[in-house]
């Protein structure tokens, strides 16, 4: 089946791109000498977390308790549920990791939480804000101490270690800026491990993370594992921010051009927020815009309501004779998880161009 012969709105997973993707961050990782926990909040896919543990990763990091459980009840052993924990939700992650028999590793960074873990068997990260600024203990606080004696103390818990997220990489303009991150967070991260290490406590893991910090780090020594995520497929932002090139993203929305009026200088197409997100993308890097148009720069996605997309040209003129009623055309998302987010299914193809085929259908986990 060619990969234009499918009803739009369609999510294309390029296998391609995406398993070079795979290969060239695991490789990355082997050369920094860390050890790889993918984020699988970009795919939500058992097909493409099964690629990732073949590149050798040791487990995969997830964002919510429905994700650690379609992964951990398809065999999945080893999950990180990277996002702070809260007191209700601890009788679900014990009793995911009891019936599934997974090491459901949660993250932690307030000191009632903390001490609410104990007696939970489960594997606790101490969540560090390593300058992204959302959420984490201040590694220079007195209380980023405190916390972390709670959890050192294990009463029925495991200590795992600390776990940031440089997601101010994504503000950066290129490969530099974004190494100047990654450095930054290994040298907050590698600081407050020795801080924690010289008060008595353990520190089995230093775990960072980010796609873009992760795609640029020149250097990760006292780090053990790294947790990227938006590599597997990339998007415009990556593109725009200097973190890949056009060529590796590996995903798209394959859109039907639904309405082109004679003298227009746009037309309107079957993918709208519902299928791409409302992300306008960087606003650090120029012009934002709701998309790119693969193949065709002069285009801009300029507005989304619920089911409608428009794109538009310079003039009139630019479009005249093009994209007709019944064209379909390839739009590379702002943002891939949250565009993955909204579909059911991956339509993937392999090849490009006229050979392009569909060669499978792989079911996106979205539940909430």
């Amino acid at each position: 089946m060619k990969a234009y012969d499918v009803e739009t709105p369609a999510l294309l997973l390029h296998l391609d791109v995406v398993e070079r993707n795979l290969a060239d961050m695991a490789a990355r990782a082997r050369q920094l000498g860390v050890a790889l926990r993918p984020h699988a909040k970009t795919h939500k896919c058992l097909e493409l977390g099964r690629l990732q543990l073949e590149q050798g990763a040791r487990g995969l990091t997830v964002s919510t308790l429905v994700e650690a459980e379609v992964f951990a009840r398809a065999g999945f052993a080893d999950l990180t549920w990277a996002f702070p924990i809260d007191p209700s939700h601890i009788p679900h992650a014990r009793r995911l990791a009891e019936e599934t028999g997974a090491t459901l590793r949660v993250v932690v960074d307030d000191q009632r939480t903390a001490r609410a873990l104990a007696g939970s068997g489960l594997h606790v990260w101490l969540k560090v804000d390593c300058g992204y600024h959302r959420a984490g203990v201040n590694p220079g606080s007195p209380y980023a101490l405190e916390v972390a004696a709670d959890l050192g103390d294990e009463r029925g818990l495991v200590f795992d270690g600390i776990l940031s997220h440089s997601g101010h990489a994504y503000r950066t303009t290129s490969k530099a800026e974004a190494a100047r991150v990654a450095e930054q967070e290994r040298s907050v991260m590698v600081g407050f491990a020795g801080r924690l290490r010289e008060a008595g406590l353990p520190v089995r893991e230093v775990s960072v993370g980010s796609t873009p910090a992760m795609a640029a780090a020149q250097d990760l020594d006292g780090v053990t594992e790294a947790r990227p995520g938006n590599y597997v497929f990339y998007d415009r932002t990556m593109v725009l921010i200097g973190c890949c090139e056009p060529g590796d993203v590996g995903v798209t929305v394959l859109a039907t051009v639904v309405s082109h009026q004679p003298g227009a200088a746009h037309f309107i197409v079957d993918a709208g927020a519902l299928e791409l997100s409302k992300d306008p993308g960087p606003a650090h890097v120029g012009p934002q815009a709701m998309g790119a148009v693969r193949g065709a720069s002069e285009l801009t996605v300029a507005t989304l309501s619920q089911e409608h997309g428009q794109i538009r040209a310079e003039s009139p003129a630019a479009l005249d004779g093009r994209f007709t009623v019944g064209t379909q055309v390839e739009i590379i998302p702002n943002h891939s998880c949250l565009t993955v987010a909204h579909f059911d299914q991956y339509q993937v193809v392999r090849g490009t161009g006229d050979a392009a085929r569909v060669v499978d259908r792989w079911k996106v986990e979205r539940g909430r």
